[in-house]
């Protein structure tokens, strides 16, 4: 395999990837687009982020920590298909906090006060940090200015839902040790509103310490099926459904949206059924039974793509992933195929990819293939290409080396301009392609 110079390809490559900067001419419109019972939904470097670097690092290191914080993503999920407990339920907003993708915004407290939060379907708990919190950023809730605010006692079942409960006073707290980080968080309740949506009472996690790596401004809001989860506690309003659209990395205004609730879902869209894993029943495992690269659908072994709830194996969506990852049987095959059909010169390795080329390349579709749905995708959701055009590399990989997963993972570029639906009422999900545009 030839080896390239990493610096000048990643350079180029994140510019094409990421396309921070709007283009000339372009006028940016960054009020809310909230309405009724639709989020906009932001990628995290869009110019109306809050939390888009104001001094861009280098571009070579922006890239090399996306691809680490994937991998370690990866083990994240890994750990959670498998339910080990040193892994706890609300630890899993400390990786997409570490390197969120979309945010919302939300409204905490009465009067409200407003907070971004980082959508992760593979978690169940809100938090943010609040009033006090050592270790934080300045981006905090305010306790004190809210007359809705009150601490969960410990007799709560909330309180069951949070690893290691302890009772100082008559509060519900807990700490929790992830990596080098570790965080002390009280069980807290307040009024949630999202969009025109206020919800009373929902139970959340304040953070009031944290150590080791930094905690940053923006919050979590979970989307998964657990207890404590967004859908659990707005059962009654939302019905447990809701769909987004990710906008491409590459779109002018970034903009996509969260849709809660049944109402104006779209009614033309193929489903697939929701299997449930008990060790980690949060979790959207779908079944994948292939995939084809043109019109060939690749040989990959069972074992690769069958779901088994004792090992974890199977495949999930996750909106937290940035490039979809398959076990090494299922990526070597896509990949081989992929190569055989592009014929596009020698290959070269970039970062986290194996397959690159320094030209522009014309690529066949790729279909997933799941029960009762298809999901073919255009180029430009596995296709990255640098800024002149001389690097095309396909935006996928196999599990890393460190990582003994069994988990294929649906990632968010492969799902960008999709409406992904999650109804878990009647146990499916569904995918529509969509522009995802304001």
């Amino acid at each position: 395999m030839r080896k390239t110079q990493p610096l000048p390809l990643l350079l180029s490559l994140l510019v094409s990837l990421l396309c921070l900067y709007p283009s000339q001419g372009y006028t940016l419109n960054c009020g809310s687009s909230d309405h009724s019972s639709t989020l906009e939904v932001m990628h995290i470097y869009s110019p109306c982020s809050p939390f888009r670097p104001k001094k861009a690092l280098s571009w070579e290191q922006t890239i090399l920590d996306m691809a680490a914080k994937d991998e370690a993503r990866l083990l994240f999920l890994s750990n959670l298909a498998v339910g080990r407990r040193s892994m706890v339920p609300i630890a899993s907003g400390r990786q997409i906090i570490q390197s969120p993708t979309y945010i919302v915004r939300a409204n905490f407290g009465t009067p409200a006060q407003p907070m971004f939060v980082a959508m992760d379907t593979s978690s169940d708990v809100a938090w943010v940090p609040c009033t006090g919190c050592v270790g934080c950023s300045s981006s905090v809730f305010n306790t004190a200015k809210s007359t809705t605010y009150k601490p969960v006692g410990c007799s709560a079942p909330q309180c069951k839902q949070v690893p290691n409960p302890t009772c100082g006073g008559a509060a519900c707290s807990f700490n929790l040790t992830y990596g080098s980080a570790t965080i002390a968080a009280t069980v807290t309740q307040d009024t949630l509103a999202l969009a025109q949506d206020p919800v009373p009472n929902y139970s959340f996690g304040c953070i009031k310490a944290a150590a080791g790596n930094p905690v940053p401004p923006q919050g979590l809001l979970g989307l998964g099926r657990g207890p404590m989860s967004l859908l659990s506690q707005t059962k009654s309003l939302y019905q447990s459904t809701f769909s987004y659209c990710l906008p491409d990395f590459r779109s002018t205004n970034f903009s996509g949206s969260l849709r809660l609730g049944p109402v104006s879902q779209p009614q033309r869209i193929k489903f697939t059924p929701l299997l449930t894993n008990p060790r980690r029943s949060s979790l959207y495992y779908v079944n994948m039974i292939g995939i084809s690269v043109g019109r060939r659908q690749v040989t990959i072994p069972q074992s690769a793509l069958g779901f088994n709830p004792t090992t974890g194996a199977g495949t999930v969506f996750d909106s937290g992933t940035v490039f979809t990852r398959l076990v090494q049987p299922a990526y070597i095959a896509v990949r081989d195929e992929f190569r055989r059909r592009v014929k596009a010169g020698p290959v070269s390795a970039l970062g986290g990819f194996d397959t690159c080329y320094s030209q522009q390349v014309v690529s066949p579709k790729i279909t997933f293939h799941f029960t009762g749905m298809n999901v073919t995708m255009p180029p430009e959701n596995f296709l990255i290409h640098s800024t002149a055009g001389s690097i095309t590399c396909l935006a996928m990989a196999g599990s890393p080396d460190n990582v003994n997963s069994v988990l294929n993972v649906i990632a968010n570029m492969q799902q960008q301009n999709h409406r992904v639906l999650y109804d878990v009422p009647n146990s499916r999900l569904g995918v529509a392609r969509e522009p995802c545009t304001r």
